[in-house]
């Protein structure tokens, strides 16, 4: 399964809706996460992909859409 997949389910799993739009698109503009899912979200995805996530980097801007978050995810490899 490709990384953005696995962030799509992680993200729909969290706020219970399917996870629709566009890779690049804003998980924030569309609805999909707020300052609370996002905590959850960085959880599931330290669980799912064994990356420790420091509490510096939880900010909206790293973690905006699903592609930053795969870009994030390549960079901490």
């Amino acid at each position: 399964m490709k990384t953005e997949d696995r962030i799509r389910e992680i993200i729909a799993k969290v706020n219970g809706k399917s996870v629709n739009i566009d890779a690049g698109e804003s998980l924030f503009d569309s609805g999909l996460l707020d300052s609370f899912a996002l905590v959850e979200v960085v959880t599931a995805i330290e669980q799912e992909f064994k990356v420790k996530i420091p509490d510096s980097d939880l900010g909206p801007r790293k973690f905006s859409s699903i592609a930053r978050i795969r870009e994030y995810l390549e960079a901490a490899k």
